[in-house]
């Protein structure tokens, strides 16, 4: 189900004054314990309804899989020679040794230009609502077209120009008539984003929490069931839920207190509706250990401040130390498992006399 910020604020002021569940134990074992004593401490019965395991896959039958296409998927996903100048690619910003993100505030482009939002993980990507930190794109494929064409970004001047690379090599135009065989001329700029997504809906980072979720009761440590049940108790819920912990709806940042930089209007910026100034998509917590920095425009450096500054802005509560160090020990036990396999970087076609070369103008 999908929810939209005004939808939901007038259930956030009623939570954010409610009691929460019983909390729990303020010493807890050491999380190196485990067996009878890891499972002590019970945890509360609405994570089980709030949470689910991930799946599999985000395979959409609308781009419906194959291998030959998430294979060609990945070969475009590593390919430099679809920006302008042929040193950025996807992985450049969304490094997929790197728990689908670079690390810093925003990302360099185009001869080092500066995006003006934070990169976001690829990783368990295609199971959100929509993408972009404004949800203009409702699916991967449709946001993997978009940053090759954004002049910040890889800076391609046009469709027919990114074509005209991938037709110049014959092992590409190989690779597209077998990932969509049939085709008259499967070589489009649909078709690339339809690779791309393909590769892309099978980047899925299983972690502890979900053995936890599926019946290991011993997945978790006892630190980690205690900051679940804080994270519950706070109401972090709220927009953190579901298989991937947020990623399910759009929500005001400063809800219940005022964000202090409010310059990026959001969502307002594609929809020019008042109520969506200041309107972000609630980012999924999933691998949130490894990808700071953290918010829209990663100004925020480490896990334990961000914590706290939701709590406020959001919920309008100041959490103790103890209780932020609980529910970041919980959190980092969704630091998932990166498919190894499916991540290896790729050879790519050589150039060719007719491919284009470097532009950095």
């Amino acid at each position: 189900m999908r929810f939209t910020a005004i939808s939901l604020i007038s259930l956030l002021i009623v939570a954010c004054t409610n009691t929460g569940p019983a909390t729990p134990p303020s010493s807890t074992p050491a999380p190196t314990q485990t067996g009878a004593t890891q499972q002590a401490l019970e945890v509360n019965k609405a994570a089980y309804d709030m949470f689910k395991p991930l799946p599999a896959n985000f395979d959409a039958s609308g781009n419906p899989w194959s291998e030959p296409k998430a294979e060609l998927g990945r070969m475009l996903y590593f390919e430099k020679r679809l920006s302008k100048n042929q040193d950025v690619s996807c992985n450049s910003c969304h490094g997929l040794t790197n728990f689908g993100v670079d690390n810093k505030k925003t990302s360099p482009g185009h001869n080092g230009r500066l995006g003006a939002r934070n990169s976001p993980s690829v990783f368990n990507a295609a199971g959100h609502v929509a993408q972009f930190w404004d949800g203009r794109a409702p699916t991967v494929e449709e946001q993997a077209k978009g940053p090759i064409l954004n002049p910040v970004e890889m800076a391609m001047p046009s469709e027919a120009a990114v074509l005209a690379v991938l037709k110049s090599m014959p092992e590409y135009v190989k690779a597209f008539e077998a990932a969509f065989p049939g085709e008259k001329d499967p070589v489009t700029y649909d078709n690339l984003g339809k690779a791309i997504g393909a590769f892309e809906r099978r980047l899925v980072t299983p972690s502890r929490f979900d053995k936890f979720l599926a019946g290991d009761k011993n997945a978790l440590t006892v630190e980690e069931k205690a900051g679940l049940n804080k994270f519950i108790e706070v109401n972090c819920t709220m927009c953190h839920s579901g298989a991937l912990a947020g990623g399910g709806m759009f929500m005001k940042l400063g809800l219940m207190v005022p964000w202090p930089d409010n310059k990026d209007l959001g969502r307002y910026e594609i929809t020019k509706n008042e109520a969506d100034k200041g309107v972000f998509k609630a980012p999924s917590l999933r691998n949130v250990e490894k990808t700071g920095p953290y918010f829209h425009d990663g100004s925020v450096q480490t896990l334990e401040d961000a914590i706290r500054l939701m709590a406020k802005h959001q919920l309008n509560k100041d959490l103790k130390p103890d209780e932020i160090a609980s529910i970041a020990a919980f959190l980092k036990s969704m630091t998932g498992e990166i498919p190894a396999a499916l991540i290896r970087e790729p050879v790519l076609p050589a150039s060719t006399d007719k491919t284009p070369k470097p532009d950095p103008g």
